[in-house]
């Protein structure tokens, strides 16, 4: 074991390994066509963050302190966490894109003394002060995404000794999506990272000089720790479905990646460009896909673009990741009928270290797991999760603690309850269904999102549906939510009927759809600001308490009617 399980041990010792080799390439324009970047060697990040932690360190930012991150991702996010991490300090990192409303409920709850950020986060800071009240010390960043840190003035002075910090030490907190729900802070100890680190290198055989297109900011935290360059994507995180895949596109060629994290919203838009050109990725070795379910038809897609490369799948959550993963030709070869028969979407078998559990569906907090029965292969279930990846508990939130933790004795290991339905097949393979909150309970059975909507999804003039309940409590019908691939398909009378009646044919095919009966049109559906894939259904459903639905008579009828 290490003397120190900080996460920021990692850079040094990769900057002496391949002090040369570049560590980071942020995009600041075009010359004769190509991107130009900004590039530092791991031994210039290492400089770097150096000069971020002697500048924070003279500021008074001391180890515990929280101090809440705001700054551009690229260089400055990368710099100023591990700045952090090697101070001791915990970072505070919040979607940019959850909205007003739930982004000053998140900066209040966690009680920053710091506020490390961009000018614009700086204003805002005043402006509602309330959320801030707990900040003591503001220290100005770039609002530039590739600008370096002013040099202070006066003597210089080096940082502070590296902070050596225990497995169990806190090391930062990080906000879920919220998707169904409010967004919740995560704590994060440096064991976890640790652990992160090694699973994620173990699982995809990831090695010191690859090139890695992170798109999601955060994923670029693990890249120093793994030795990979960084290219910063050409993306805004706080709309990145406006992604432009040419860029993309651009980015991967040029620079020769091999990895890349996506949703996989933005990966079809991906794939379908590079696709449309005839192109392909001969550099990379892997794309990692998640943030929502694959579904076969995307893994075949950008399977197609990989000449030398294999298309994947981790299944996890912020509050513990990675725990499954599954390949584009498993889906191929073995799951992909499955799930068209309406029996879920595979996510794979579990990485090392880590067990899967499914126990009976409660709503209930659970003491122990001997609270609730386990399951059998092939029964649905909640599923729940240990590992040294898994989470203890959610910052400042101790009910939302007690009901998604289940810690036993002192000694035993913490189980989160991933708030997913799913089941395991006879391979030990994990099955997801869907959200708990998101199934809909009928007098006919329990019905969950992933067991219709791939049926209806394989629909050419169908985008994506979402499973909902509409009627009143006790009395709740299922109802599916069809976004159609443009205005067109459903913009007269005529065209609705006849896409109600092949959806209704569809239906009639698999057991879990035969007695669904009532549908609705949505141009555009809500989903969540990071992945941009996962579908706020709960909100669909109180929309469609004041909108008029279909029935598979053809018959439109309206909302009092549905009794």
């Amino acid at each position: 074991m290490p003397a120190s399980a900080n996460i920021a041990r990692h850079l040094p010792l990769m900057a002496a390994r391949q002090p040369d080799h570049p560590a980071v390439k942020v995009p600041r324009g075009r010359t004769g066509g190509r991107i130009d970047y900004l590039t530092l060697s791991f031994r210039e990040l290492a400089g770097e963050v150096d000069a971020w932690a002697a500048r924070l360190h003279r500021r008074g930012v001391c180890p515990g302190d929280r101090v809440l991150v705001l700054v551009k991702p690229g260089l400055p996010l990368i710099a100023a966490a591990f700045a952090l991490f090697q101070l001791g300090a915990v970072p505070v990192i919040i979607d940019p894109g959850m909205g007003r409303k739930h982004f000053l409920a998140c900066v209040a709850r966690s009680r920053p003394r710091v506020l490390l950020g961009i000018p614009r986060a700086q204003v805002l800071s005043h402006v509602f002060r309330s959320a801030f009240a707990t900040v003591e010390i503001r220290v100005w960043a770039s609002g530039s995404a590739t600008a370096r840190q002013p040099a202070p003035a006066g003597p210089a002075a080096g940082p502070p000794a590296p902070v050596a910090s225990a497995a169990g030490d806190l090391a930062a907190i990080l906000f879920t999506s919220g998707s169904t729900g409010a967004p919740k802070g995560v704590c994060y100890e440096h064991g976890m990272f640790d652990a992160q680190v090694r699973l994620v290198r173990e699982t995809y055989g990831i090695q010191p000089g690859e090139v890695d297109l992170p798109m999601l900011p955060i994923f670029a935290l693990f890249n120093p720790a793994l030795g990979m360059t960084t290219v910063v994507p050409e993306i805004d995180p706080s709309r990145p479905a406006t992604v432009d895949p040419e860029k993309i596109i651009q980015a991967i060629r040029q620079e020769n990646v091999t990895n890349s994290f996506g949703s996989p919203t933005l990966w079809r838009k991906i794939a379908a460009a590079a696709a449309a050109r005839q192109i392909n990725f001969p550099s990379v070795r892997r794309i990692l896909m998640a943030g929502a379910p694959v579904p076969p038809d995307l893994f075949a897609a950008v399977q197609r673009i990989l000449p030398n490369g294999t298309a994947c799948s981790p299944y996890g959550a912020t509050e513990s990741l990675p725990l499954c993963s599954i390949t584009a030709r498993e889906v191929r070869e073995e799951t992909a009928a499955a799930t068209a028969a309406g029996r879920g979407t595979c996510v794979g078998r579990p990485v090392p270290e880590i067990t899967v559990k499914i126990i009976a569906l409660t709503d209930r907090p659970l003491a122990t797991l001997a609270d609730v029965p386990e399951l059998p292969a092939g029964e649905i279930g909640e599923i729940v999760v240990s590992g040294p990846v898994v989470t203890r508990q959610y910052d400042r939130l101790p009910e939302a603690t007690v009901a998604a933790k289940i810690a036993g004795p002192p000694s035993a290991a913490t189980w989160h309850r991933m708030g997913d339905a799913g089941y395991l097949d006879a391979q030990g393979r994990l099955w997801f269904c869907g959200r708990m909150a998101e199934r809909v309970e009928t007098p006919s059975g329990t019905l969950f999102p992933e067991q219709v909507e791939p049926i209806f999804n394989a629909h050419p003039s169908v985008c994506r549906t979402a499973l909902i309940g509409v009627g009143r409590p006790g009395r709740r019908r299922p109802a599916l939510v069809v976004e159609p691939v443009n205005d067109a398909v459903a913009s007269t009378p005529s065209a609705r009927r006849r896409l109600l009646r092949e959806l209704g044919e569809l239906g009639q095919r698999q057991a879990p759809t035969a007695l669904l009966r009532r549908f609705y049109f949505h141009p555009a559906f809500p989903v969540d600001v990071r992945h941009n894939a996962k579908i706020h259904r709960l909100v669909l459903a109180r929309w469609a308490a004041h909108q008029r639905g279909y029935e598979m008579d053809r018959r439109e009828i309206s909302q009092e009617d549905l009794g």
